[in-house]
C-alpha cells in the first residue's frame, strides 16, 4: 500500500463530497427525491468507508481492480434487464417522479460506462478519488440493489389499481411514457424491473467490500511497523 499526501487527501475528499452533492441535486431537479436518497445514502456510506481505507492508503490494483471490473460488468447485465422491463418509467409510476427512459439511458448507458472506465484507470494508478468512485459502485449499484426486492410490495403513487401501462404527466410537469405497474397486490406477480438480475452486482460488490476492509486491516499494522522501523533506523543513525 502507498500513502497519499495530506494535500491529495484533502483535495480528493472535497471532490468526492462535491460529487455526492452535485449528483444528488441534479437527480432531485431532473427526477425527484428517490435519487437523492439512493445517491446521497450510498455516497455518504462510500465516503465514510473510503476515508477509513483507500483515501489513506490506496491499495494495490490487484486487490481492487478485478473486483471493480467484475462488479461493473455484472451491473451492465443487470441494467439491460432494467431497460428491457422499463425500470425508469416503473419508478416514475411508483413514486410519481419523472424518470424517463431517455434519462435512464443517458445516465446508465452513456455517462456510467465512461465513469467506470476512468475509475478503472484511476485504480490502476492508485488515484485516491478513484477509490471513492469504486466504493460508491460497490455500495450503491452493488449492495443497494436489495431495494429491488422491496419495490413490488410498495403501493404506486399513480393509479395503483390499474394493471395496464399508462403514459401521463407526473407531479413535476414532465410527461413520462409507458409507466408499468408492478404492484404485487394488483398484478399478482412478484416482480420489478431488474429483480431477476439484481443479485449479479450485489455478489461481487459485497465481496469487494469485504476484500478492501480485510486488506486495510492487514495493511495498517504493516504500515505501522514499517514506520516504527524507519524511525528506529533514523534514530540509530
Amino acid at each position: 500500500m502507498s500513502t497519499a499526501t495530506v494535500r491529495t487527501r484533502v483535495f480528493s475528499f472535497m471532490a468526492a463530497a462535491t460529487f455526492v452533492v452535485v449528483a444528488g441535486v441534479a437527480g432531485y431537479l431532473t427526477i425527484g427525491p428517490p435519487p437523492v436518497v439512493i445517491v446521497g445514502g450510498s455516497g455518504l456510506a462510500a465516503i465514510v468507508l473510503w476515508t477509513r481505507t483507500y483515501l489513506k492508503r490506496p491499495v494495490d490494483p490487484d486487490v481492487i481492480l478485478p473486483v471493480f471490473l467484475l462488479t461493473v460488468a455484472a451491473l451492465e447485465v443487470h441494467m439491460a434487464e432494467e431497460y428491457l422491463a422499463g425500470f425508469g418509467p416503473a419508478m416514475s409510476r411508483l413514486f410519481d417522479i419523472s424518470w424517463t427512459e431517455r434519462s435512464f439511458l443517458l445516465v446508465f448507458a452513456f455517462i456510467g460506462p465512461a465513469l467506470y472506465a476512468l475509475t478503472a484507470l484511476g485504480l490502476h494508478y492508485r488515484v485516491p478519488l478513484a477509490g471513492f468512485l469504486a466504493w460508491f459502485i460497490f455500495i450503491g449499484p452493488g449492495v443497494a440493489e436489495l431495494t429491488h426486492f422491496v419495490f413490488p410490495v410498495l403501493r404506486p403513487a399513480i393509479h395503483p389499481e390499474l394493471p395496464a401501462t399508462i403514459s401521463q404527466t407526473v407531479s413535476n410537469g414532465v410527461y413520462v411514457a409507458n409507466m408499468g405497474n408492478y404492484y404485487l397486490r394488483t398484478t399478482g406477480v412478484y416482480y420489478f424491473p431488474g429483480l431477476y438480475t439484481a443479485v449479479l452486482p450485489m455478489l461481487p460488490g459485497i465481496w469487494a467490500i469485504r476484500r478492501l476492509l480485510r486488506a486495510d486491516a492487514v495493511g495498517a499494522p504493516v504500515a505501522g511497523r514499517r514506520a516504527a522501523q524507519d524511525h528506529g533506523e533514523a534514530h540509530a543513525a
